[in-house]
């Protein structure tokens, strides 16, 4: 027999409320395809003719060039099951069959997406690209001289400056591809799998996160949103899904510490936390995230304040390692930001950027994530007892409804601090995967998901078969 589940949002006896709830989804959904075309039309304009976002299609790098490949039969094919079959599967099977069923499905959605352009552009080519990190596995074969020598190679002027994605992380990043090629996973098609696989699971973490701190109905309704991602276009092509998924699991272990109390969860936590600022630096702006997860799990924090111990001394583990084997992570950061400036960043224009960030995190989070945010901010306005819960108006929001819209919120602000520090001017379709997996659970929050999901799979299809994208 199926269990039911409580549900995060409870029938609405008013059909008047229900109907005027989905006018303000189709509102915020349009408000968002509005601000995508305004920052395609006036980005090709800039371009056109001051020639200083240095992107090909703005605001997104990437070029026009419709084309179909061999994942496409695939990418279709998942993208039918999901938006036909997912919410139904995601409410009735066991928790612990959904978990492995997302994240198999979330990779053969990404894999999918990558093979559109190709095995070797989709999945291998960009991560050998003269920016990327296996330009220089060649360099780290006496690894701790290379972590020490580390800071001298960022800077333009320097000798040997590392290629530009190395030059921009923490070397974290580039020596997990070092200890990949150690292994005999030489190449980027080794490198590419290894960032879909991990990355995938991302959404598991999501959904851990989301069932422990909202409900579990919450992360079953959210669960083919996650997997069917518009992010996923840029997930199977670039190193940062690999970083997201360490995000994702430092905060889902994070909330699994404080609702359960576990001591090896709150050591793993602060491990992947720590590995997580030497993965890349504007990561460390989780930090709000974790914030979230640590107010919302505050009564636990009170009652067993050991839970610091473990969680703090995991944290410590990977800065003292890259420290004692010589790499400074503030000097590194201050010459980044120099470097930086002498690149593309120091001409494309913060006034576009700005707002035209917050275009790119639309392209990959989709229409129903704002419209789902929508009704997070409407959750987390209304209280209770407020005048304006008469029978037509809004109701009170329910506890897990009330945790959700706080936990997208942190993630909302994570997200704008990034875009405020002019530190993410371009690329952010592919710089903002992490924070971009944390809006997508709003969407649990929608009626009718088949229809934003279809959407979703749609912008997504679009996205990969209209565009050869730079990442």
């Amino acid at each position: 027999m199926t269990r039911t589940l409580p549900s995060v949002e409870p029938p609405d006896p008013c059909p008047r409320r229900t109907s005027r709830d989905v006018r303000r989804d189709l509102y915020a959904a349009g408000t968002a395809a509005a601000l995508v075309t305004a920052a395609v039309l006036v980005g090709r304009h800039i371009q056109n003719t001051r020639h200083t976002l240095s992107v090909g299609w703005p605001p997104v790098l990437g070029s026009w060039q419709p084309h179909v490949g061999p994942g496409t039969p695939s990418a279709v094919l998942v993208a039918v099951l999901t938006v036909v079959h997912g919410p139904a599967l995601a409410s009735r099977l066991p928790w612990r069959t959904l978990l492995p069923l997302a994240w198999g499905t979330s990779m053969a959605w990404i894999f999918s997406l990558a093979l559109v352009d190709g095995p070797r552009r989709g999945i291998s080519g960009r991560l050998t690209t003269r920016n990327e990190y296996l330009r220089v596995v060649d360099r780290f074969h006496d690894i701790p001289a290379a972590l020490d020598g580390f800071t001298q190679h960022i800077l333009i002027q320097s000798p040997d400056n590392w290629p530009a994605h190395v030059a921009g992380h923490p070397p974290a990043a580039t020596l997990t591809f070092v200890l990949l090629d150690r292994l005999g996973l030489r190449g980027g098609g080794w490198a590419g799998v290894w960032c879909i696989t991990v990355g995938a699971s991302a959404c598991v973490a999501v959904l851990v996160a989301v069932r422990v701190l909202a409900d579990e109905r919450a992360a079953r309704r959210a669960a083919p949103f996650l997997v069917v991602a518009p992010a996923a276009v840029w997930m199977g092509t670039s190193a940062d899904a690999y970083f997201a998924a360490v995000a994702a699991w430092a905060v889902a272990l994070l909330a699994v510490t404080l609702t359960r109390g576990s001591l090896r969860a709150a050591a793993a936590s602060g491990l992947l936390f720590g590995l997580v600022c030497y993965l890349s630096y504007g990561l460390t702006l989780f930090v709000l995230v974790a914030a979230a997860v640590l107010f919302l799990g505050r009564q636990r924090m009170r009652a067993r304040p050991v839970l610091l111990v473990p969680l703090l001394a995991g944290a410590s583990v990977v800065p003292i390692a890259f420290t004692l084997a010589g790499f400074d992570w503030w000097e590194a950061y201050h010459l980044l930001v120099v470097r930086y400036y002498q690149g593309v960043g120091g001409t494309r224009p913060y006034g576009y950027w700005v707002w035209a960030n917050l275009a790119c995190a639309v392209l990959i989070t989709g229409p129903a994530t704002a419209a789902g945010l929508r009704r997070a901010g409407t959750a987390l306005l209304r209280r209770p007892g407020d005048p304006a819960n008469r029978p037509d108006g809004p109701r009170d929001p329910s506890p897990a409804t009330a945790r959700l819209a706080l936990l997208t919120a942190a993630a909302v602000t994570t997200l704008l601090v990034a875009d405020l520090s002019g530190m993410s001017k371009a690329e952010t379709e592919r710089i903002w995967l992490p924070f971009a997996l944390w809006l997508l659970p709003a969407c649990a929050l929608l009626t009718r998901p088949r229809a934003w999901l279809a959407v979703q799979a749609a912008l997504a299809l679009l996205l990969n078969h209209l565009l050869m994208t730079g990442w």
